[in-house]
């Protein structure tokens, strides 16, 4: 497999073992934060719409409603 090419302020090079490593670390982090925060968005937004559809079992209308959230 060829290795990936870094600059080092001066020059391109190849990425030695070490920096390749970090670079797949830091790279499987990154992916794993953006799961979580995809995860926490949906979980977001199915918490939203269960307390709006239960604000509508209430009886409430879509005005006041929308009065009540800010939506």
């Amino acid at each position: 497999m060829a290795k990936l090419i870094t600059f080092d302020g001066k020059t391109h090079r190849e990425m030695t073992d070490a920096e390749y490593e970090q670079w797949q670390a830091d790279d499987t982090a990154a992916a794993a934060q953006a799961a979580a925060a995809d995860a926490a968005a949906a979980d977001a937004a199915a918490a939203r719409a269960s307390a709006l559809a239960k604000l509508a079992d209430l009886g409430l209308t879509p005005d006041e409603i929308a009065a009540l959230v800010g939506a």
